[in-house]
């Protein structure tokens, strides 16, 4: 069975690495407000750590300084 390829602006949830070429910000910075208590855009499966692609959009166009 072929692996199936989505491309990442298609992806619902983004690994840390898709996340840091999708937005142009760094892995660790993401981490760090992935990090945050409340955080709203972080899903954790197992020990890794997904990012909600449109919460991450949502809460970027919220904020005007990382």
């Amino acid at each position: 069975m072929a692996k199936i390829e989505i491309p990442i602006w298609e992806k619902i949830n983004l690994t840390l690495p898709e996340a840091a070429a999708l937005f142009s910000i760094g892995e660790n910075q993401i981490r760090d407000l992935s990090n945050k208590p409340g955080c709203e855009f972080v899903i954790f499966k197992g020990s890794h750590r997904l990012i909600k692609r449109k919460k991450f959009e949502e809460y970027l166009e919220g904020i005007s300084t990382l």
